[in-house]
């Protein structure tokens, strides 16, 4: 991990997000003094869940892994951020701990703002706090999509489901499957490693996929999704 104080100042940052695009230039100076730009390696651990929580955090570039451990050595993926999300957003409404882990798949820089100064700018500035809190909505929808997912569908269901999000067009520039391990793949779609990988060679003979390496590339996104949905 490796710090940058020397940050750009908000008003002119080119990477921060749309939301603070609402905010006035004395909260955004506000914002500056309390936020620290660092990069994590591939590999590092953002935050632990169960840790004290005192940031808020923004990601400029890179992708992030953010799973919920559910055993000793059982753990669910719940999504990836990348260039544009926030982690740990719900640390401003008094909670106290993250109620995830969040690690660095590729290397990746992002902005740890204090959760106290976000709280005061939410008090401040109203249009900021709607804009905000319409993000988190999509979220929400996201996380109830995933647990119909894990609920009702049958394995193949569930994998495919987890290669149409892990293939949508937010990753496709960054190749994202060079970057996790078939496990990451099974843990997204809560199945067994074993399963998964049959799975997918079941994929690649009826031509759903294409296999290089690591590398997956879906050839026949309407079968895949016939599958989601049918799963």
């Amino acid at each position: 991990m490796t710090g940058d104080n020397n940050t750009a100042n908000c008003t002119n940052c080119e990477h921060f997000s749309r939301c603070f695009q609402h905010l006035f230039p004395d909260e955004l100076e506000f914002i500056t003094d309390k936020k620290v730009q660092l990069t994590y390696l591939a590999g590092e651990t953002l935050f632990k869940q169960g840790a004290f929580a005192p940031y808020v955090l923004f990601v400029i570039e890179g992708v992030v892994k953010v799973y919920i451990q559910t055993g000793s050595n059982k753990q669910m993926n719940i999504k990836l951020a990348a260039e544009g999300d926030y982690l740990a957003f719900s640390s401003v409404f008094d909670e106290n701990i993250y109620n995830y882990s969040a690690v660095a798949l590729k290397d990746s820089t992002v902005c740890m703002i204090d959760k106290t100064a976000l709280r005061k700018l939410f008090l401040s500035n109203s249009e900021f706090a709607m804009n905000i809190t319409s993000r988190n909505c999509r979220n929400e929808a996201w996380l109830l999509d995933m647990l119909k997912n894990i609920s009702y569908k049958q394995m193949r269901g569930k994998l495919a489901s987890a290669l149409i999000y892990l293939s949508s067009e937010k990753f496709l520039t960054q190749d994202i499957f060079l970057y996790l391990t078939r496990k990451d793949i099974a843990d997204f779609a809560s199945i067994t490693t074993e399963s998964t990988i049959r799975f997918i060679k079941e994929f690649e003979k009826e031509g759903v996929l294409k296999l290089e390496g690591k590398s997956i590339a879906i050839t026949d996104r309407r079968a895949l999704d016939e599958i989601s949905r049918n799963g």
